[in-house]
């Protein structure tokens, strides 16, 4: 999917924006020369995983964004403020939010230790609903302010619960910040929505929770920042309160062949429909 130029000028907030989709999403906004706020905890190399809040920095400058790493936890709210507050002094406001950080535990109720479940809360819905609460104020003065959060939509079926009930109820509170908030800020023109990818999407954190292995069975980041870039340039007005899917979105601005963001695109028969999604539904045939 090509630049449009849309996002020129505006500034993003998103967190954990150090690496995979959250830095895939930047990267994509930093070609129209967007702002972009690297909220994230990691400033000194992970010894398992590549990439810092400054390298990240770097990357979307070279892209031809500015950019503005700012060391957060997303569960400490004195650091998300000063991000905000920072935000705001060197770029003027902020325009499009994006809740990407999140913590996962797929595990039984048994076997899910509560400092796990207290972690996936904090940072799965009580971060997501802290960084809405806290860059609302400038969103609410934007001319099309947008807040996404990386969440599935609701399904109910008690077989998403069964196996991993914490991890459910985490995720599940992003969900229901886009149900809530997107209805209370309708009359204010501020779009809330969520993203979710039809296949699993293969990132550097992804590989060393599984292994390479499932690389064979997924996508790239680069069609979630594909489809939450297509999101970004819609009017907040007209499309809030959406579940969306990655390759829906897509579909929708016309792109047909989704081969190109397989990791591996022999594989496309084989790719893994994501948890929460009931089907894998037409585009992951492409």
């Amino acid at each position: 999917m090509k630049n449009s130029g849309k996002l020129k000028g505006k500034t993003l907030f998103i967190t954990g924006a150090s690496r995979g989709i959250g830095k895939a999403i930047a990267l994509k906004a930093a070609r129209d020369g967007a702002n972009i706020v690297i909220a994230a905890k990691t400033a000194e190399p992970h010894p398992k995983l590549p990439g810092t809040i400054y390298t990240a920095a770097e990357e979307i400058e070279r892209a031809g964004g500015r950019a503005l790493p700012c060391i957060v936890d997303v569960r400490d709210e004195r650091q998300v403020q000063k991000a905000v507050e920072a935000a705001v002094a060197k770029f003027g406001g902020i325009d499009i939010v994006v809740n990407n950080a999140s913590a996962i535990s797929i595990t039984g109720t048994l076997d899910t230790e509560m400092k796990r479940y207290d972690l996936m809360q904090n940072i799965n819905a009580r971060g997501t609903f802290l960084v809405s609460k806290t860059c609302l104020p400038y969103l609410l003065r934007s001319e099309n302010p947008h807040i996404l959060n990386l969440a599935p939509p609701l399904n109910l079926s008690p077989k998403w619960f069964a196996n991993h009930t914490a991890y459910t109820i985490a995720k599940y509170g992003m969900s229901m910040c886009v149900l809530g908030m997107a209805e209370e800020f309708r009359a204010q023109g501020v779009a809330v929505n969520a993203l979710w990818p039809r296949t699993t999407i293969h990132t550097a954190a992804v590989e060393m929770l599984s292994g390479s292995e499932g690389a064979l069975y997924s996508r790239k980041p680069e069609i979630m920042a594909d489809a939450a870039y297509a999101i970004f340039c819609r009017d907040s007005k007209e499309y809030t309160g959406q579940f969306f899917v990655d390759d829906e979105v897509l579909r929708d601005v016309g792109v047909k062949d989704f081969a190109g963001y397989a990791c591996h695109p022999e594989n496309i028969h084989l790719l893994a429909t994501d948890i929460f999604l009931d089907e894998a539904g037409p585009s992951a045939k492409l």
